[in-house]
């Protein structure tokens, strides 16, 4: 499982790192850290999940074997 954060879209919000703090932090200036683990438990799966489904600009993505396993739905206002 990999994390792909687009950083154009990202603006720091913090919701990824209060779902999964494991996973992602946020520095002193803002910008995101992923640490996902190469072999990550189910639970790290389901919180990486929802991150991406939670993230309020849809700058998260995972991708398992270069190939997507959830991409957030972008709705138009």
């Amino acid at each position: 499982m990999k994390i792909i954060v687009d950083a154009n879209l990202c603006e720091g919000n913090g919701v990824c790192e209060g779902i999964a703090p494991e996973l992602f932090r946020l520095d002193s200036g803002g910008q995101l850290h992923v640490h996902a683990a190469s072999d990550p438990t189910a639970e790290q799966r389901d919180r990486a999940a929802r991150a991406v489904r939670y993230c309020p600009k849809g700058a998260l993505r995972l991708v398992e074997d270069d190939h997507p396993i959830h991409q957030p739905e972008r709705t138009q206002p």
